[in-house]
Protein backbone atom coordinates (compact mmCIF):
# COMPACT_ATOMS: atom_id res chain seq x y z
CA UNK A 1 0.00 0.00 0.00
CA UNK A 2 1.15 3.54 -0.70
CA UNK A 3 -0.05 6.66 1.06
CA UNK A 4 1.97 9.26 -0.87
CA UNK A 5 0.17 9.20 -4.22
CA UNK A 6 -3.60 8.58 -4.32
CA UNK A 7 -4.63 5.58 -6.38
CA UNK A 8 -1.17 4.04 -6.69
CA UNK A 9 -0.80 0.66 -5.01
CA UNK A 10 2.57 -1.09 -4.66
CA UNK A 11 2.85 -4.85 -4.44
CA UNK A 12 5.64 -7.42 -4.60
CA UNK A 13 6.51 -8.39 -8.16
CA UNK A 14 6.93 -11.87 -9.64
CA UNK A 15 8.17 -13.51 -12.85
CA UNK A 16 4.69 -12.96 -14.30
CA UNK A 17 5.46 -9.19 -14.27
CA UNK A 18 8.48 -9.50 -16.60
CA UNK A 19 6.48 -8.73 -19.79
CA UNK A 20 4.98 -5.57 -18.24
CA UNK A 21 8.42 -4.43 -17.04
CA UNK A 22 9.89 -5.02 -20.50
CA UNK A 23 7.03 -3.07 -22.10
CA UNK A 24 7.69 -0.13 -19.73
CA UNK A 25 11.42 -0.23 -20.54
CA UNK A 26 10.71 -0.36 -24.29
CA UNK A 27 8.31 2.58 -24.08
CA UNK A 28 10.81 4.53 -21.95
CA UNK A 29 13.42 4.19 -24.72
CA UNK A 30 10.92 5.53 -27.27
CA UNK A 31 9.86 8.35 -24.89
CA UNK A 32 13.47 9.39 -24.17
CA UNK A 33 14.44 9.21 -27.85
CA UNK A 34 11.45 11.40 -28.81
CA UNK A 35 12.85 14.03 -26.42
CA UNK A 36 16.33 13.86 -27.95
CA UNK A 37 17.85 11.56 -25.31
CA UNK A 38 19.56 8.74 -27.20
CA UNK A 39 22.53 8.43 -24.84
CA UNK A 40 20.93 7.16 -21.62
CA UNK A 41 19.49 3.85 -22.84
CA UNK A 42 20.33 4.08 -26.55
CA UNK A 43 17.82 3.65 -29.37
CA UNK A 44 17.26 -0.12 -29.36
CA UNK A 45 14.18 -1.31 -27.46
CA UNK A 46 15.24 -2.93 -24.19
CA UNK A 47 13.55 -6.20 -25.14
CA UNK A 48 15.82 -6.42 -28.23
CA UNK A 49 19.09 -5.59 -26.47
CA UNK A 50 21.44 -8.55 -25.94
CA UNK A 51 20.64 -9.90 -22.48
CA UNK A 52 17.74 -7.47 -21.90
CA UNK A 53 14.98 -10.06 -21.52
CA UNK A 54 17.18 -12.34 -19.39
CA UNK A 55 18.14 -9.40 -17.15
CA UNK A 56 14.49 -8.54 -16.47
CA UNK A 57 13.71 -12.20 -15.82
CA UNK A 58 16.59 -12.28 -13.28
CA UNK A 59 15.25 -9.10 -11.67
CA UNK A 60 11.95 -10.90 -11.03
CA UNK A 61 13.50 -14.12 -9.74
CA UNK A 62 16.82 -13.25 -8.05
CA UNK A 63 16.05 -9.76 -6.69
CA UNK A 64 13.16 -8.07 -4.90
CA UNK A 65 10.84 -6.56 -7.51
CA UNK A 66 7.95 -4.24 -6.68
CA UNK A 67 5.19 -3.18 -9.05
CA UNK A 68 3.22 0.06 -8.86
CA UNK A 69 -0.36 -0.33 -10.03
CA UNK A 70 -2.97 2.22 -10.96
CA UNK A 71 -6.50 0.91 -11.37
CA UNK A 72 -5.09 -2.64 -11.40
CA UNK A 73 -2.61 -2.00 -14.25
CA UNK A 74 1.17 -2.09 -13.84
CA UNK A 75 2.48 1.47 -14.23
CA UNK A 76 5.91 1.26 -12.60
CA UNK A 77 8.57 -1.13 -11.37
CA UNK A 78 11.38 -1.02 -8.85
CA UNK A 79 13.99 -3.71 -8.18
CA UNK A 80 15.96 -3.88 -4.93
CA UNK A 81 19.13 -5.88 -4.33
CA UNK A 82 21.79 -6.10 -1.63
CA UNK A 83 24.38 -4.21 -3.70
CA UNK A 84 25.23 -2.72 -7.10
CA UNK A 85 25.41 -4.73 -10.29
CA UNK A 86 28.77 -6.48 -10.63
CA UNK A 87 28.95 -5.04 -14.18
CA UNK A 88 29.00 -1.46 -12.88
CA UNK A 89 32.25 0.17 -11.71
CA UNK A 90 30.81 0.79 -8.24
CA UNK A 91 32.13 -0.54 -4.96
CA UNK A 92 29.70 -2.12 -2.52
CA UNK A 93 29.07 -0.02 0.56
CA UNK A 94 31.10 -0.67 3.70
CA UNK A 95 27.87 -1.49 5.56
CA UNK A 96 24.69 -3.39 4.76
CA UNK A 97 22.71 -1.67 2.05
CA UNK A 98 19.77 -2.02 -0.28
CA UNK A 99 20.49 -1.02 -3.85
CA UNK A 100 17.96 0.08 -6.44
CA UNK A 101 18.81 -1.88 -9.59
CA UNK A 102 15.87 -0.62 -11.65
CA UNK A 103 13.30 2.14 -11.47
CA UNK A 104 10.96 2.63 -14.42
CA UNK A 105 7.48 3.99 -14.87
CA UNK A 106 4.98 3.90 -17.68
CA UNK A 107 5.55 7.15 -19.57
CA UNK A 108 1.82 7.40 -20.34
CA UNK A 109 1.36 8.23 -16.66
CA UNK A 110 4.24 10.71 -16.33
CA UNK A 111 3.81 13.33 -13.65
CA UNK A 112 1.64 11.23 -11.32
CA UNK A 113 4.43 10.56 -8.82
CA UNK A 114 4.89 6.88 -9.66
CA UNK A 115 8.69 7.03 -9.40
CA UNK A 116 8.52 8.98 -6.13
CA UNK A 117 6.02 6.47 -4.71
CA UNK A 118 8.30 3.57 -5.63
CA UNK A 119 11.31 5.32 -4.07
CA UNK A 120 9.33 5.92 -0.86
CA UNK A 121 8.43 2.22 -0.87
CA UNK A 122 12.10 1.29 -1.34
CA UNK A 123 12.98 3.40 1.71
CA UNK A 124 10.22 1.70 3.73
CA UNK A 125 11.40 -1.76 2.68
CA UNK A 126 15.01 -0.90 3.48
CA UNK A 127 14.02 0.35 6.93
CA UNK A 128 11.75 -2.67 7.49
CA UNK A 129 14.67 -5.11 7.08
CA UNK A 130 16.81 -3.10 9.50
CA UNK A 131 19.15 -1.55 6.94
CA UNK A 132 19.95 2.18 7.11
CA UNK A 133 21.48 2.77 3.64
CA UNK A 134 19.61 2.87 0.33
CA UNK A 135 21.67 3.57 -2.81
CA UNK A 136 21.05 3.92 -6.52
CA UNK A 137 23.09 4.71 -9.59
CA UNK A 138 21.78 6.61 -12.57
CA UNK A 139 22.70 8.33 -15.80
CA UNK A 140 24.30 11.69 -15.01
CA UNK A 141 24.20 13.13 -18.53
CA UNK A 142 21.62 15.34 -20.19
CA UNK A 143 22.01 18.23 -17.79
CA UNK A 144 21.61 16.08 -14.69
CA UNK A 145 17.81 15.89 -14.68
CA UNK A 146 17.77 12.31 -13.38
CA UNK A 147 20.26 13.12 -10.62
CA UNK A 148 18.04 16.07 -9.63
CA UNK A 149 15.01 13.75 -9.52
CA UNK A 150 16.75 11.50 -7.01
CA UNK A 151 17.90 14.52 -4.99
CA UNK A 152 14.28 15.74 -4.79
CA UNK A 153 13.46 12.30 -3.38
CA UNK A 154 15.95 12.46 -0.52
CA UNK A 155 19.13 11.10 -2.13
CA UNK A 156 22.57 12.73 -1.99
CA UNK A 157 25.21 12.29 -4.74
CA UNK A 158 28.20 10.30 -3.44
CA UNK A 159 30.30 9.03 -6.36
CA UNK A 160 30.56 9.87 -10.05
CA UNK A 161 31.73 7.19 -12.47
CA UNK A 162 32.11 6.32 -16.14
CA UNK A 163 30.85 3.05 -17.57
CA UNK A 164 32.53 3.24 -20.96
CA UNK A 165 31.39 6.66 -22.20
CA UNK A 166 28.22 6.57 -20.06
CA UNK A 167 28.42 9.14 -17.22
CA UNK A 168 26.95 7.81 -14.00
CA UNK A 169 26.22 9.01 -10.51
CA UNK A 170 25.77 7.00 -7.32
CA UNK A 171 23.38 8.53 -4.81
CA UNK A 172 22.64 7.48 -1.24
CA UNK A 173 19.81 7.99 1.22
CA UNK A 174 19.83 7.26 4.94
CA UNK A 175 16.53 5.70 5.94
CA UNK A 176 17.20 4.65 9.56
Amino acid sequence: MNDTTPGIQIRPGSPADAPAILAMLDSAVVWMNARGNTEQWGTTPYSRKPGGVARVERYTTENAPYIAELDGAAVGALVLDSGPSPQMPIAPAEEPERYIRLLVSDCRHAGLGIGAALLAHAAEETRRVGVDLLRVDCWAGGGGELVAFYERNGFTPTQSFLSGAWPGQVLARRVG
